[in-house]
């Protein structure tokens, strides 16, 4: 898998329709395409949101680079993970048909950014680990001493990594709504006791591959989301959408790592920093000024060629 060399354009809407495809959902970074009845087209566009609103501009090339680190891992997950069930089928485009024809030259933009998965049923959750004490998490604790309705030791400090890594899932809203915050006996009465376990130990299990693989390489993973399908015959929990990108996870550096602060981070919080200090938390439309597009984009590449070891672009 060699990552493509990528240009500064910034993709912001792609649309599939006209060449034959139909648009089967759009999320905040993604447009999902079906393909046939079993396989969907996911293309990452550099679209960037931060609490819950998508600014008006994006980030060069982030769409490209959220692709080829999920790919990254989701090969790495294949190796070191061999029973669980991924959704990627290709990270290449599908060959033109009569049918389905992308034009050459958009074929080449889109190449990078692009992944053939199966079509599955989703569990209706998000599926989040937390390493450390941070985010969400670290306001919930300060009000109540819990995570997630989970009580934890009295006196833990703001980023403390917790004694173990804890499943702490969501609610998956709908589009332009709010996930919420629930406690894994709610995600249990939401999905079934059953698929709640099962979702609960892929997830902690895939956590601890990731984190293990890349503190050595000087990144903490403090937490992130995972998000599954459900094989209707097999009845297997199969993981999908994106994995482990500063999208969907924080990445701190492991050097400058201290307990009782917030951290740096090669995720999103560069531009959740520069909202809240502006006073534009949760206010739409906002377009980012050059010098937050740009330290964006260096934290996603910097992520990017320390968990894989090539260099971006």
């Amino acid at each position: 898998m060699s990552t493509e060399q990528v240009s500064n354009e910034v993709v912001t809407t792609v649309d599939l329709e006209q060449y034959g495809f139909t648009k089967v959902a759009s999320g905040k970074v993604r447009e999902i395409f079906e393909i046939d009845e079993d396989t969907l087209l996911f293309v990452a566009t550099d679209r960037i949101s931060a609490y819950d609103v998508v600014m008006a501009n994006g980030i060069p090339s982030k769409g490209a680079l959220l692709t080829q680190l999920s790919a990254h891992w989701f090969h790495l997950i294949a190796t070191t993970l061999p029973a669980l069930r991924t959704h990627l089928l290709s990270t290449s485009l599908p060959p033109p048909t009569p049918a389905q024809n992308i034009p050459q030259t958009l074929r080449a933009a889109l190449a990078p950014r692009t992944m053939q998965v199966r079509r599955l049923p989703l569990v209706p959750l998000e599926s989040i680990v937390r390493g450390y004490l941070t985010g969400s998490a670290w306001a919930e604790y300060q009000r109540s001493g819990t995570v997630h309705g989970i009580a934890l030791p009295a006196g833990m400090r703001e980023s403390q990594k917790l004694a173990t890594p804890l499943w702490t899932p969501s609610t998956k809203a709908e589009q332009g709504a709010h996930d919420e915050n629930i406690s894994p006996a709610r995600a249990a009465e939401i999905v079934g006791t059953e698929v709640a376990r099962r979702v609960e130990e892929i997830s902690l299990l895939v956590y601890q591959m990731a984190h293990d693989h890349a503190l050595p390489l000087g990144i903490l993973i403090a937490d992130t989301k995972f998000e599954f399908g459900l094989d209707p015959a097999s009845h297997e929990l199969v993981l999908v959408d994106e994995v482990l990108t500063p999208d969907s996870s924080r990445f701190w550096p492991a050097d400058s790592y201290t307990v009782g602060q917030g951290q740096a981070s090669y995720d999103k919080q560069f531009l959740r920093d520069w909202l809240t200090g502006a006073g534009l938390k949760g206010k739409e439309g906002v377009a980012m000024p050059e010098s937050v597009v740009r330290g964006t984009e260096a934290k996603y590449r910097e992520a990017f060629e320390r968990l894989t070891g090539r260099r971006w672009g």
